[in-house]
């Protein structure tokens, strides 16, 4: 058992199984106090079960660690704040906020219900504020604090059928950088892991899923700079270690930054930046964007998804000049 986080403590969320289990056992190696907060709900958000989180609250007490159980929800703020409170009177503070609780409704957008897109938003992007909003006000007073939120390449780059997580996971990281800016200057950090690993969440994507959108040409949420890991190489404990360093006192000048963790790569991710830019003094007309911007803006660009073989050729000939 290590000490890098001795005398702090920890709240993680969805930390009854998968990566988040492994973050808090390795939190509570390294000498934290950890809530293992956890729903205990299906990958879809239903039938609820105070079960896992007592399950890790055993291993880490077995181990020599100590942990209490928590089984809010997040997706109410009510649930957030029942979990920074519960730190406080199990504990008496609050030093870490790991935000890993999730759900998946994966559907293509136009058969999507509006009831699939809400729950998946309240749990990945309201959930997210809802704890880190009162954890927000502990850290700010007491001037420390490490928030790491959990994000996806399904919303930095974006995944077909994933609308509402897609959608949840880039403002994951929008949220991120602006509790970086809103809280940097008391001595808080706040970053987010893009994790790829095996877990229970993305065992429920089919197989036949994949190859249909590999047949169709759709971009699978991948990033290009890192090469994929074999799936036994990403267990979900792997994970933790980039978690609990960024936890630590080591990374305190790490702030609103985004990590990509798959198996043994680790990579910074670059925030949405201009890549290429067209400019002239003045209004662009029509004329000039339709001559400027094939050529020149999006040249070598691809399309994560480009429609079939009729229609492409139907949009060349109507990109064709009159």
């Amino acid at each position: 058992m290590g000490n890098r986080l001795e005398g702090k403590v920890a709240i993680v969320t969805g930390s009854g199984r998968g990566i988040g289990r492994g973050i808090a056992l390795l939190m509570a190696q390294e000498g934290a106090r950890v809530v293992v907060n956890d729903y205990g709900v299906n990958v879809d958000g239903t039938a609820p079960s105070e079960g896992p989180a007592f399950e890790v609250v055993e291993e880490i007490k077995k181990a020599g660690g100590e942990a209490v159980a928590n089984t809010s929800t997040v997706a109410t703020m009510e649930g957030g704040q029942a979990m920074i409170q519960q730190a406080l009177d199990s504990f008496g503070r609050l030093d870490i906020l790991v935000n890993v609780a999730g759900i998946l409704r994966d559907r293509m957008v136009f058969n999507m219900a509006p009831e699939e897109w809400d729950a998946v938003i309240a749990v990945h992007l309201t959930g997210q504020f809802a704890t880190s909003k009162p954890a927000s006000i502990i850290f700010r007073q007491q001037r420390y604090g490490r928030i790491i939120n959990f994000s996806s390449t399904s919303g930095l780059i974006g995944n077909a059928g994933q609308a509402n997580y897609g959608a949840a996971k880039a403002g994951v990281a929008g949220l991120t950088r602006v509790l970086a800016k809103d809280l940097g200057r008391y001595g808080v950090t706040a970053n987010y892991i893009a994790p790829a690993a095996a877990t229970r969440m993305t065992a429920t994507v089919s197989q036949a899923s994949r190859d249909l959108r590999q047949r169709a040409g759709i971009a699978t949420a991948t990033t290009p700079q890192t090469p994929a890991a074999p799936l036994q190489l990403r267990d979900p404990e792997m994970v933790a270690p980039m978690c609990v360093y960024l936890a630590s006192d080591k990374a305190w000048n790490i702030n609103g930054q985004g990590f990509l963790v798959s198996g043994g790569g680790v990579s910074v991710l670059h925030h949405p930046l201009p890549y290429r830019t067209i400019f002239k003094p003045g209004m662009w007309t029509l004329e000039e964007l339709e001559r400027d911007v094939p050529s020149q803006l999006m040249a070598g660009v691809p399309n994560p998804a480009p429609p079939p073989a009729d229609l492409e050729v139907a949009g060349r000939a109507a990109a064709q000049p009159a």
